[in-house]
């Protein structure tokens, strides 16, 4: 009778603990959640993805998805620190704990997924390898780069497709590798170097900051698949799944035509069951990720949907102008298709 007691009395404990609190949820997220903050790390500066503006603001694709996951969290885009992380320093910044989620321009590859003690978790853009080069150098196509003086960034896939290709087409070039893009931009335009060997997204970026991007052509060959996403560690299902269906969500909001600006009213208007559970009108989405049943509604009211973060940073009536390609949705001939959130 006694022990039967204590254990009612324990599971109305636990019970009033589920509801003055979130529920454990693995050790990242849990750490988050007592930091009050998320360390995100980013790029060190590459226009579109992140770069900070006037007032030393961070901007970008993955300055936002890391805001935007601030506001899943704590439903507050301002808890977060951002750690801009170089390329080659950018895994072992995560590993070692000192990031939470690496929203980096990293590209997805096997040998990264398998041998560095980190996870990558869902694409959230498309790109591909190819080269910039003077307007006026006359050159068309990568091949015309024989003796050719090629920028390339330390610690890419960038360095090792520039020289698969070259070497499979018996061209030789001389690669000077940088740590950073900034220190990349200077040597292009004083002519160190005869192209610049890296994924087209940030190509373009290259050129929206030169003094006159108009100057430079960015080849029309790809060589290589690139498909980004954000990276954490290892043995932590929990927060994969929070990363994962996070990114996903922003996906699913485009396809189901919820901005920022309607977000309010299809929350309490429609009657469409995939709408309501990703607004949170139903609470299971956020239930099972441990999270906010309004997680998602918070971050689309916040950021908008995935298009509405492109076309702020990277669209064609920004600097970057670079089209969305094979970061349309599935159904407007792209590849962004998010998982079913049901």
């Amino acid at each position: 009778m006694i022990k039967r007691s204590l254990m009612a009395a324990g599971a109305a404990v636990c019970a009033l603990f589920g509801m003055v609190a979130p529920a454990s949820a693995g050790p990242t997220l849990d750490a988050i959640r007592q930091r009050g903050q998320l360390v995100c790390g980013i790029p060190t500066g590459v226009a579109g993805f992140a770069q900070p503006d006037s007032r030393g603001v961070w901007q970008g694709l993955d300055a936002d998805l890391c805001r935007g996951l601030a506001v899943a969290i704590f439903n507050d885009p301002t808890k977060v620190r951002f750690s801009p992380l170089s390329s080659s320093t950018r895994f072992t910044a995560l590993g070692s704990g000192e990031v939470d989620v690496l929203f980096r321009t990293s590209t997805q590859t096997m040998l990264r997924d398998t041998t560095l003690g980190l996870r990558h978790v869902t694409t959230y853009f498309y790109d591909g390898h190819g080269f910039i080069v003077r307007a006026d150098s006359g050159i068309r196509q990568a091949r015309e780069l024989r003796d050719a003086t090629i920028c390339l960034t330390q610690g890419t896939t960038n360095e090792q497709v520039t020289a698969d290709y070259f070497r499979s087409v018996n061209v030789p070039f001389r690669p000077v590798l940088f740590e950073r893009l900034d220190q990349i931009i200077p040597a292009l335009q004083s002519g160190r170097c005869d192209a610049f060997g890296t994924d087209a997204s940030q190509l373009a970026a290259t050129r929206s900051v030169m003094p006159n991007p108009r100057d430079w052509v960015i080849l029309d060959e790809r060589f290589s698949k690139e498909p980004y996403a954000a990276y954490i560690r290892r043995g932590d299902d929990d927060w994969f799944d929070v990363v994962r269906w996070y990114t996903t969500a922003l996906i699913e909001a485009e396809e189901q035509g919820v901005t920022a600006a309607n977000a309010e009213q299809m929350r309490a208007t429609s009657t469409n069951a995939n709408t309501r559970r990703l607004l949170g009108v139903t609470p299971e989405l956020g239930e099972s990720i441990k999270l906010d049943r309004n997680w998602a509604y918070n971050v689309i009211r916040a950021l908008g949907n995935y298009g509405e973060i492109y076309e702020r940073h990277m669209g064609e009536r920004t600097p970057v102008n670079l089209p969305r390609g094979p970061n349309r949705l599935w159904t407007q001939g792209g590849l962004l298709y998010a998982l079913p959130m049901r």
